[in-house]
């Protein structure tokens, strides 16, 4: 009996301990999507390009990896801070009511201090690792994507993306200032395009989640203006995004292969806009926002690639 007693007990016990630990992992997992990992993707993807472009060939892979970590934290933070001033207008959209916060995964209190604290590491690891310049560009990217952007811009202007686009830009200039301490033109171009590639490419997704952002209130210019009107602006924006492409070279060691890439990618990304413009449907407007992700990302390979061949 007390045999039985003891296998019970430890039945129970083997049941009750994996319960917290899928609790565990399902509160780290839930932390984890605050941070906007697909988002984070693409900010790494143009930070390193710009670390060899400034080298002129592969850095020290030490410091790639810390720019790695640090421009994570940073981006991390940064977008759980704005799922935690967002949470509310999160859960009237569909394409957002199921991150943690509407959802009710992670406590609001919780989220604020996990993105802070990012973004206090963030600071710290890359003023350590890299330099002062390169961790206030990180940190001043935060500020401005949270108080210019999400607080500021999002929920008043039209214009929210074409001005608050600029924090996500940022992560070249961090690369870069990573590499040689200070800031240079090929850094600044590499800065504009991004700039100017992040209206067509957020309007191109808030075309597709237009009742979306009307219901939560959120004037994004498909919304206020109506999608017609921004299909034509994407266009507009698609041909400046080609035609600063094609500054780099002038300003950089970049070859055959990154021209090409932006000639084609580029001509590539005018030709879906302007197939958005002739029939302006949700489902082909997220096909210009995927093309513009492997567009932006092609580019930034490209960079490297280039430089790399002729360091080689």
């Amino acid at each position: 009996m007390l045999h039985r007693h003891s296998t019970e007990h430890g039945d129970a016990a083997s049941v009750v301990a994996p319960t917290r630990a899928s609790r565990l992992l399902a509160t780290l997992h839930a932390y984890f999507m605050l941070t906007k990992p697909r988002v984070i993707e693409l900010l790494l993807v143009t930070t390193v390009p710009p670390m060899i472009l400034a080298e002129g060939g592969w850095p020290s892979t030490a410091l790639i990896g810390a720019v790695l970590v640090g421009g994570a934290a940073a981006a991390g933070g940064a977008n759980t801070i704005n799922c935690w001033i967002e949470r509310d207008r999160d859960h009237l959209m569909r394409r957002t009511h199921l991150r943690p916060l509407p959802k009710g995964d992670v406590k609001p209190n919780g989220a604020l201090a996990f993105g802070i604290g990012l973004n206090v590491f963030a600071f710290l690891w890359l003023a350590w690792t890299a330099n002062l310049l390169a961790a206030s560009l990180a940190i001043g990217a935060t500020l401005f994507y949270v108080f210019v952007y999400t607080i500021w811009l999002k929920p008043r202007s039209t214009q929210n993306i074409v001005i608050g686009g600029a924090a996500g830009a940022v992560p070249v200039l961090v690369g870069w200032a990573a590499v040689t301490g200070s800031l240079a033109a090929p850094a600044w171009v590499l800065f504009a395009l991004i700039f100017v590639w992040t209206p067509p490419h957020f309007w191109a997704l808030s075309v597709r989640y237009k009742d979306d952002y009307a219901a939560a209130g959120i004037p994004m210019l498909p919304v206020v203006k109506g999608i017609d009107y921004a299909a034509t602006q994407i266009v507009g924006y698609a041909v400046v995004v080609l035609g600063v492409s094609l500054i780099l070279p002038l300003v950089a060691s970049v070859g055959a292969l990154y021209v090409a890439v932006a000639v084609v990618g580029g001509l590539g990304f005018v030709w879906k806009a302007i197939g958005l413009k002739r029939d302006p449907d949700p489902q082909r407007a997220i096909k210009v926002f995927t093309y513009s992700n492997v567009y932006l990302a092609s580019l930034f390979v490209a960079v490297a690639v280039d430089v790399l061949i002729r360091a080689a």
